[in-house]
Order: C-alpha cells, then sequence, then structure tokens
C-alpha cells in the first residue's frame, strides 16, 4: 500500500503543469553583464545577421571617438540612406549627440551616416574603428561592413553571434552616455530646421521599470534581432535573440526566469578588501572594482578566493602585487588584481591596527 501511495503521488507530481518558457529564437543567450556568465543560451556562436542592433557599436564609437557637442550640417550623402529614417535635410544642422538619440531611438540610417562622416569622415574609416573596436573586446565572431546595419549592394551584411552582441552590450552599458541615451524612452530635439520628438522603439523600456535600455533590429534576411539590458535585485542582466519572430515575449520571459531564479553575491567588495598575511608587514591592499557573481538559487555552488601575491623586497607604493582568483565549483571564471599601498612610516603595527584587523577577521 505504502509504494502504491508513493507511485500515485509521483503521477500526480508529473501532471502539475509546469511553466516552460519556449524561446523561438535561432540564436540566444543571457549573460550577466558585469561578469559575462552565460546563465542561458542557445546557439550562442552562431554567426548571423544582426540588421540594426549594429548601432549599438555605432553608437558607443562615436560616443568615444567623436566631439558629441559638434554641431553637423547635413550634406547630401544623407540621401544614399533608406529605411528607417529620421528624416533630416540637407543643410540641417543637428548636435552630433543628438544624432545618437535619433540612431538609438529611432534607428535612423541617415543618422547612422551622418555619424560616420562627423566622427571619420567617411564610412570606411568609421567601419575600421568598429571592427578594432569588436576585436579588441572579445567579438571574435563579428564583421562589419557598415555601420547601419542593412546589407550591402553585394549582399554582404554585418554579422555577429548572440554571444559576441552580448559581449558588446555589456561594454557599452559601462559608459554612462550610452546608457543615458539607450534607456531614454522619449527625446524632443530642436534643430535649425524643425523641431522632433522621438520615442524609443524598444517597447520592454515604456513597460518594466526595470530594463534599462537595448536596440531592436530587422531586415528581410536578418528577420528580427533584439538586444536588451535589465537591472534588478543587484543584477544587471544582457539578452540578446537573433531571428526571432517572437522577441519582445521571450526577452521578458527570460528577464522573469533569471529575476525569479538567481540571485547576485557579492564575492570582492573594494571598500573592504583586506588580505591577511606575513610578508609585508606594514603594507595594505586594494581592487578596483567590486566582483559579483549572479547565482541559482537552488543550487549549493561552492565560490572560493584564493590571493596570489608577489614577495618584492622593492615593491613600489600602489603598484600591482597579485590577483584575487575566483572559483566557480572548483573552476577558475576570475582574476581580479590587487595592487599595494604602503605606509613606510609604521615601523610597527600598532595594538589598534592589531585590534582592527583581529575584529575584521
Amino acid at each position: 500500500m505504502v509504494n502504491y501511495m508513493k507511485k500515485f503521488f509521483l503521477v500526480f507530481l508529473c501532471l502539475i503543469p509546469l511553466k516552460v518558457y519556449g524561446i523561438s529564437a535561432s540564436s540566444y543567450i543571457v549573460m550577466d553583464q558585469d561578469s559575462h556568465q552565460i546563465l542561458a543560451g542557445s546557439n550562442i556562436n552562431d554567426q548571423r545577421l544582426i540588421a540594426s542592433t549594429t548601432k549599438i557599436m555605432t553608437c558607443i564609437i562615436a560616443i568615444e571617438y567623436g566631439d558629441l557637442d559638434k554641431i553637423v550640417k547635413v550634406d547630401d550623402s544623407v540621401l544614399k540612406a533608406y529605411g528607417s529614417a529620421i528624416y533630416i535635410e540637407v543643410g540641417e544642422e543637428i548636435k552630433l549627440k543628438d544624432l545618437l538619440y535619433g540612431l538609438m531611438l529611432r534607428s535612423g540610417n541617415d543618422a547612422a551616416i551622418m555619424i560616420a562622416k562627423a566622427v571619420t569622415g567617411n564610412m570606411e574609416s568609421f567601419v575600421y574603428l568598429m571592427n578594432e573596436k569588436a576585436s579588441s573586446i572579445g567579438m571574435k565572431n563579428t564583421i562589419f561592413y557598415n555601420n547601419h546595419g542593412l546589407e550591402e549592394n553585394d549582399g554582404k551584411g554585418n554579422l555577429s553571434t548572440s554571444y559576441d552582441m552580448a559581449l558588446l552590450m555589456s561594454y557599452a552599458m559601462k559608459n554612462s552616455t550610452f546608457k543615458e541615451i539607450t534607456g531614454t524612452k522619449k527625446r524632443i530635439v530642436k534643430t535649425n530646421y524643425k523641431t522632433y520628438s522621438w520615442t524609443n522603439k524598444n517597447k520592454l523600456l515604456h513597460s518594466y521599470n526595470f530594463i534599462t535600455g537595448g536596440k531592436t533590429g530587422y531586415t528581410e534576411k536578418a528577420r528580427r534581432t533584439l538586444v536588451t539590458s535589465a537591472s534588478k535585485d543587484n543584477m544587471n542582466i544582457v539578452i540578446v535573440t537573433l531571428n526571432d519572430g517572437n522577441d519582445f515575449k521571450d526577452h521578458l520571459d527570460l528577464y522573469n526566469m533569471v529575476f525569479n531564479n538567481y540571485y547576485s553575491l557579492l564575492v570582492l567588495d573594494k571598500n573592504k578588501f583586506h588580505i591577511k598575511q606575513n610578508y609585508y608587514k606594514n603594507a595594505f591592499f586594494k581592487i578596483k572594482k567590486d566582483y559579483s557573481l549572479v547565482l541559482k538559487k537552488q543550487n549549493n555552488d561552492k565560490v572560493q578566493v584564493k590571493y596570489n601575491l608577489l614577495k618584492d623586497e622593492k615593491v613600489v607604493n600602489n603598484s600591482y602585487i597579485g590577483t584575487a582568483d575566483i572559483y566557480l565549483n572548483n573552476k577558475l571564471i576570475h582574476q581580479e588584481n590587487i595592487y599595494i599601498s604602503l605606509n613606510n612610516k609604521i615601523k610597527k603595527e600598532s595594538w589598534w591596527h592589531k585590534l582592527f584587523w583581529w575584529l575584521y577577521d
């Protein structure tokens, strides 16, 4: 009778409906923006057309290399633009920063052309910077042919992966100007010709407070592409979907999955960083930034920090002195540089310092 009841109970559990999200993207990824941990994904390294999500790279390149207060005079090169536009006119004068709002909020291909002209003088030089930046931040499966995302006349289009695009968005979101632009819901811009009112095409941004930014994209060949970012409960998350006909819903479902099932663990706190050691008697140690991990609530993940310090009798104040090595389930996942702060005036630790460190430990 007991065995019968156990079997009945197991069958009953199997019949309880579970909420399972079906993601319709050909490729997608959920990434922790800070640590680059992959929380979920499928075909994350498949190279695909990325359409107007290209403009994330266009925006960050313009911010890093351009003068955002520069007044750009629209010339006839803008007449080459087609597809989505902000409808600027030849002879119109507009700030570079306002062009970036038109680029990111309304996906203006005409804005993209004028941004390239304003920052580097031509599209070729601007695209060179885009590919250089992609290489420098680890986007190994990405190539840009233009800064707007439309396919070229020869059929070539900008190619990337969901993993690479998540790296790009994570990098860009560290820039306060980019974060401000991509997170703007509505922007009013005045030029010498007219006044514009632009509403962000990212529907999630208007409906959910935890959404912090993103970029939409579409061409007939690429289909729908979407990159978004969100912050909640000390977690900063980036989601990328490529070729996804139900992208906004998929992003929302994936964010709900993360925020319901994961938590953030502060592993290294730069304001409370301390190493107990015997070699450097009159020194303190510091790191430049905090480090957090996003962990699943139900898992018994094991997180360890191991300190590797160089032994140098001629060490210089504020110099690199080693690493804090972070292990997750015995696998090295991150190394944070450690720097030394010398106090040569103190020959011997006072009782107060000893008490402080004893209490701290």
